[in-house]
């Protein structure tokens, strides 16, 4: 079945570090613009970071530049999210997200709440 899951979502202290991931099942993973999005209560989804196809380049939203950083491993079909610095204003359901044309995969999400 073709499916993005994510997981390592959980309540962490402002200043802490979380490391998402995110598994790609029954699609050429590698050949897909890979992303991670955020939705917080109230609030539309944002895209927090996107990293595309061989060679890999990457952008950020402005809010998470210099904390976050995405990365894949297309052999493991995995995707990866490492946030550092995290702030309360990052709370929210962390999204992995997968693209090709047309073609989307969208995840159930993970949970991610700072709070101290």
């Amino acid at each position: 079945q073709v499916q993005v899951v994510e997981s390592g979502g959980g309540l962490v202290q402002p200043g802490e570090s979380l490391k998402l991931s995110c598994k790609g099942y029954e699609f050429a993973f590698s050949f897909y613009e890979m992303s991670w999005y955020r939705q917080a209560p109230g609030k539309e989804r944002e895209l927090v970071a996107i990293i595309r196809p061989i060679p890999g380049g990457t952008d950020y939203a402005d809010s998470v530049k210099g904390r976050f950083t995405i990365s894949r491993d297309n052999f493991s079909q995995m995707l990866y999210l490492q946030m550092n610095s995290l702030r309360s204003e990052d709370t929210a359901v962390y999204f992995c997200h997968a693209q090709r044309g047309p073609v989307e995969y969208w995840g159930q999400g993970t949970q991610v709440t700072v709070s101290s």
